[in-house]
C-alpha cells in the first residue's frame, strides 16, 4: 500500500474534529463559532481555576482554626462546628464545576451552551511495536507478511499507533474517531490516516440501530477490529489476501437489527463506495494495482455510474450462552461489489466463522480461559472479457485459519495457529509466481503475557510455505510490546 500524506494544518482539523461534538441547536457553524466557543471554554477554565483557589484558601483557614481550638482544649461543640464548616468546603471543593475532569465518568467535559451540548468523552492512546527476524529479506517480508500492520521488517517495526477518540453527541447519537500512525518500514516515511469515523444511533425502535461514516465492513472477526484487539501479531493470509494490507474500509451507511428470537441474534445490512487502496477486491484505485494487481490483471477504472457501482455487505452472526462456562458465537458474511478489471467486472466474497469460548465460574480476573476462533472465507473475482490481461473469466480464492488459546494461569496464556490459502483460475505470469494467489500454509506458535489491562508482552514464531517464495519456506520469530492509556471504546465480543 502507499502511503497517505497528510499535511499538518489536515491532522490538527481532524483532531480538533474528533475532540469536539457539537449537538446541533441555536448555535451557527463555522469559523466564529469555533472562536465562540474556544473564549467560553476559557472563560471557564479561568473561573473555575479561581474557584477552587478560594475554596483551597476557605480549607486553609479552616483547618487552622480547627487545630487552633483543639490545642487550645476547647468546648467539644465549637470543634464539632469548625469541623463541620470543613467538610462543608471539602464537599463543595468535591463537587466542582462541569466541566472539571472526573475520574469516575467517562466525561471529560461537558457543558452547555446556548442551544448546544458540548461533550468530550473517552480519550486513548494505543501503541504496537515489534522486533524480530526472518530468513527472507526485507523486501521479501512486505509479500510475506502482508498486513499493514504486521511486522514486517527484520529489526524494528512501528505497527500500529492509534488516537481514539468517542463520546455521546447526544441522547440520539454516539460517535467515533480513529486516527492512525505508521512508519513505512522500508522507507522509514510517516504515514497518518483516518481509519474510522463513524456514528451510531442509540433510540431508533424495533431492535433498530443505524451507523454511518467511515467505518470498517462488518464482515467475520477479524476485519472489524482494529490490530489491538487481535491475539496474534499479524493479520491472517486470508484476511490481507481478500482485503488487502489495512482491511476493507470506506465511506458509507448500515442498518443494524437485533432479531426478537431467544438468543443474541443480528443482522447487519451495509452500502459502501467500491472504490480506494482499502476496497482491494473491489474497484481498489490504479496505485494500489500498482503494488498488488490482482491475477496480474491490468487496472481498468470506473466511475459510478448507478448504485449498482457501490459496495453491498451482509451479516448474520448468533451467540448462545451453554451453561454458565461456555459461549458460541457463529456468523455469516457477505459482500458484493464491481471490481477493477472492467465495465462488467463484479466480485463476490462469502465467509462463515466460528468462536467459542470457555471460562469457569470460579476464575482469577478471567483466567483460565480456553478460546477457539475460526474463519473461512472465499471470492470469485468475475473478470471482465476486454482486459487486457484476460486469461480466465472466474479467479478464485478461499482460505481459513484456526487457532485456539489457552490463559494457562493468571496474565499468562499460549497459543497455536494455522492458516491455509489457495485458489483457482490462472493469473497473468503464472499462479504459484504470485505472491498474493499462490498456495501458502503458516504454523505460528504464540505465548502471551498481559502484564496489565494496559500493557502486553506477546512472542510468536512463524513457519510458512509458500510457492513464490525461492525456498519456498520461511522461519520468522517476532516479539511485540504494547501499551495503552486512556478509555478506549469497547470491541464487540
Amino acid at each position: 500500500m502507499s502511503p497517505t500524506r497528510i499535511p499538518a494544518v489536515s491532522i490538527m482539523a481532524v483532531f480538533l474534529s474528533a475532540c469536539f461534538c457539537v449537538v446541533p441547536g441555536q448555535a451557527q457553524h463555522g469559523l466564529s463559532e469555533m472562536d465562540q466557543l474556544k473564549q467560553e471554554i476559557q472563560k471557564l477554565k479561568t473561573a473555575f481555576r479561581q474557584e477552587l483557589e478560594e475554596k483551597e484558601r476557605r480549607i486553609e483557614a479552616l483547618e487552622k482554626q480547627l487545630k487552633e481550638l483543639q490545642d487550645k482544649g476547647q468546648e467539644k461543640s465549637a470543634v464539632a462546628s469548625a469541623a463541620s464548616e470543613l467538610d462543608k468546603a471539602l464537599q463543595e471543593a468535591k463537587a466542582a464545576s462541569p466541566q472539571t475532569p472526573r475520574t469516575d465518568s467517562g466525561d471529560i467535559f461537558s457543558k452547555q451552551i446556548g442551544g448546544a451540548t458540548l461533550r468530550l468523552m473517552d480519550i486513548s492512546l494505543d501503541g504496537l511495536f515489534a522486533v524480530g527476524t526472518s530468513t527472507e529479506r526485507d523486501e521479501s517480508l512486505q509479500s510475506l507478511q502482508g498486513g499493514g500492520h504486521d511486522p514486517r521488517k527484520r529489526g524494528f517495526t512501528i505497527q500500529n499507533v492509534e488516537l481514539s477518540f468517542a463520546g455521546a453527541v447526544d441522547p440520539y447519537f454516539n460517535a467515533e474517531a480513529h486516527i492512525v500512525y505508521v512508519l513505512d518500514p522500508l522507507t522509514g516515511e510517516s504515514i497518518v490516516e483516518l481509519e474510522e469515523a463513524f456514528l451510531t444511533t442509540q433510540s431508533l425502535p424495533f431492535g433498530l440501530q443505524f451507523k454511518g461514516g467511515h467505518y470498517l465492513t462488518e464482515f467475520g472477526l477479524i476485519n472489524p477490529i482494529h490490530p489491538h484487539a487481535w491475539h496474534w501479531l499479524d493479520q491472517p493470509i486470508i484476511n490481507t489476501r481478500l482485503f488487502g494490507p489495512d482491511g476493507m474500509r470506506a465511506p458509507g451507511g448500515r442498518i443494524g437489527w437485533l432479531i426478537p428470537v431467544p438468543w443474541f441474534s443480528e443482522l447487519y445490512l451495509g452500502v459502501q463506495n467500491a472504490n480506494g487502496e482499502t476496497m482491494a477486491s473491489f474497484l481498489a484505485n490504479e496505485e494500489f494495482f500498482e503494488e498488488r494487481p490482482i491475477g496480474g490483471l491490468a487496472f481498468s477504472g470506473r466511475e459510478v455510474r448507478n448504485l449498482g457501482d457501490l459496495l453491498y455487505s451482509g451479516r448474520l452472526e448468533n451467540a448462545w450462552d451453554l451453561g454458565k462456562e461456555w459461549t458460541v458465537k457463529w456468523g455469516l458474511s457477505a459482500a458484493h461489489g464491481p471490481n477493477a478489471s472492467g465495465l462488467s467486472g463484479e466480485t463476490w466474497i462469502y465467509g462463515t466463522d466460528l468462536k467459542v469460548k470457555w471460562r469457569p465460574a470460579k476464575n482469577e480476573r478471567g483466567w483460565p480461559f480456553l478460546l477457539w476462533q475460526s474463519e473461512l472465507m472465499g471470492r470469485d473475482y468475475r473478470v471482465d472479457r476486454s482486459n487486457p490481461n484476460f486469461i480466465t473469466r472466474h479467479l478464485r480464492d478461499w482460505g481459513f485459519y484456526t487457532q485456539v488459546l489457552y490463559g494457562f494461569r493468571l496474565n499468562w496464556a499460549g497459543g497455536l495457529r494455522y492458516e491455509y490459502a489457495g485458489g483457482s483460475g490462472e493469473s497473468f505470469g503464472h499462479r504459484n509466481n504470485d505472491p498474493f494467489r499462490d498456495n501458502r500454509h503458516r504454523i505460528s506458535p504464540l505465548l502471551l503475557w498481559q502484564i496489565t489491562e494496559f500493557s502486553r508482552l506477546r512472542l510468536q514464531y512463524n513457519y510458512d510455505v509458500a510457492k513464490h517464495l525461492s525456498q519456498n519456506d520461511a522461519h520468522s520469530v517476532w516479539f511485540g510490546f504494547e501499551f495503552m492509556f486512556g478509555a478506549h471504546p469497547a470491541h464487540k465480543y
